[in-house]
């Protein structure tokens, strides 16, 4: 069964998980529905139609489900999702998304999202990512597996963000920033690409020189965006290895956008 503290307020409709804990003073809404082992801190408000996962670790003072920062915004019943296994540090405010989108803000699973971080409405964030204290992304942007957003980074509204990028100190991001890109600044600048976290999380040197060969013929080479998105799609023929990559980078240079960093 689920564990209550005597001073929090849960909603009779609300579905709670056999080894759920909510802290002291946390409200908890009628449209809520919490996965097993989650553990809710003190001071934690979770509304509107909001699904949490299994063994997700919520500290104290969060706010989780308040409607959109629209003004377009007119009561539609709308989402947020919380994967799994995903801890989700002090003051930190996710909100429901929007009609004007999917309708659902969501979060993967194993993510590490420090204090003061917001997911504003229809954000789509992958699993395995770091928001590191105060990162701030706005509606409508997509982050990708792996991502490491630095302290203070905001990101404008409908950025995408590709897997394994990291992004540093208060950087300002009003562009996309491909999969690998290490981009810091305000304006914000693609520097190189993350050699240091590709191998920490088991890229072979086959995989690294074909990521590295990528970010050249992007920002080194001097072709235009097509002319380097087909480069690196021919890659595929002689770096077998590393087809998965190439196709991640094909792909995301190849869908419509805010423009790149450069």
């Amino acid at each position: 069964m689920a564990t209550i503290h005597p001073t929090a307020l849960v909603d009779a409709a609300a579905e709670l998980a056999d080894g759920v804990s909510i802290g002291p003073y946390s409200i908890i809404g009628p449209q809520v529905r919490i996965g097993a082992g989650t553990s809710v801190g003190p001071h934690t408000v979770i509304e509107g139609r909001t699904t949490i996962g299994r063994d997700n670790r919520i500290f104290q003072f969060c706010s989780l489900g308040a409607i959109a920062q629209d003004k377009k915004y007119a009561g539609e019943p709308t989402e947020l999702h919380i994967g799994d296994r995903n801890t989700i540090r002090e003051f930190c405010t996710f909100n429901l998304g929007t009609v004007q989108d999917g309708g659902v803000t969501r979060l993967g699973d194993d993510n590490w999202m420090m204090a003061y971080t917001h997911l504003a409405h229809d954000a789509q964030v992958g699993s395995h990512t770091i928001f590191a204290n105060n990162a701030q992304v706005a509606g409508h942007v997509k982050v990708g597996d792996w991502v490491i957003l630095g302290a203070y980074t905001c990101v404008h509204q409908f950025v995408r963000i590709g897997a394994h990028a990291m992004t540093g100190m208060g950087t300002a991001l009003l562009l996309d920033v491909p999969p690998f890109a290490m981009v810091s600044g305000n304006p914000c600048e693609a520097r190189s690409f993350n050699a240091e976290g590709l191998k920490r999380r088991g890229f072979s040197p086959a995989r690294l020189a074909a990521v590295k060969q990528m970010h050249r013929l992007v920002y080194r080479s001097g072709l235009t965006l097509d002319e380097a998105r087909q480069a690196i799609e021919a890659l595929a023929a002689s770096q077998p290895e590393a087809r998965a990559d190439i196709a991640a980078m094909v792909d995301f240079l190849s869908e419509p956008g805010r423009g790149l960093v450069r």
